[in-house]
């Protein structure tokens, strides 16, 4: 395992020449979110500021929200902004840069899941194997797709560490209902501090992907099935 920081950069170029550029460091083993402590916190960050109904952090230990701390920059960048304004996105990681002409959401999703996953919010972690492996732009079904395959590898050590595995998916789907509470109260955080609605169409599409999720396990993953089926 490598001991240096696992840096992942989003580049927003916009059609007036302007650039905005993020940071994100995650610490290699932990793969949490590496940060400089804010110096002047804002209000809507505190934890019980239209706290998530999930939430089982406490005041006394946790006075603020660990997720909004660390979105914090990025929801007031781009809170005069709106979320279909165009764009060119650049994404850089350690092994790869990808780049697409998308809408500011899209970009601005994809920062928000690596965010939401790696701030040790209790609900999110189970998140940081796909942050780690961040493929940013996903479409709901690489989504489904990964989140699925990167659960049943979970299973896989829980079954090598002696634990009964979870293979028909039933706490993953318990678990995103869990996850759609996360987004919505993070809607209900932020929606009173932006003047437009880049940010919170962000969230949307995060809350449609997590939806979707839920829609295709009852359905038994079937949209996928084709893709193992023998032709031969």
């Amino acid at each position: 395992m490598d001991d240096k920081p696992y840096e992942i950069d989003y580049e927003f170029s916009f059609e007036d020449g302007r650039k905005k550029l993020f940071r994100t460091m995650l610490d290699p083993e932990t793969i949490t979110i590496i940060r400089s402590e804010l110096k002047n916190k804002p209000e809507w960050t505190k934890l019980e500021y239209e706290q998530c109904k999930c939430c089982p952090l406490k005041k006394k230990e946790h006075p603020y929200c660990p997720i909004a701390l660390n979105i914090e920059e990025v929801v007031d960048e781009f809170k005069d902004m709106f979320s279909y304004d165009d764009c060119v996105v650049r994404c850089t990681t350690p092994e790869r840069t990808y780049v697409k002409k998308t809408s500011i959401m899209e970009g601005l999703s994809s920062i928000f899941g690596i965010i939401m996953a790696t701030s040790n919010c209790p609900v999110m972690e189970v998140f940081k194997p796909m942050a780690r492996f961040h493929l940013p732009f996903c479409t709901a079904q690489e989504t489904v797709m990964r989140s699925t395959s990167m659960y049943l590898l979970r299973q896989y050590f829980e079954h090598k560490n002696d634990k009964p595995p979870d293979l028909d998916l039933q706490l993953l789907d318990a678990h995103y209902e869990r996850v759609k509470a996360v987004n919505e109260g993070f809607m209900a955080r932020i929606s009173n501090l932006v003047e437009k609605d880049a940010d919170k169409n962000a969230i949307n599409i995060l809350n449609s992907y997590a939806q979707m999720l839920s829609m295709q396990i009852y359905y038994s993953l079937n949209s996928l099935e084709y893709l193992f089926t023998p032709h031969s």
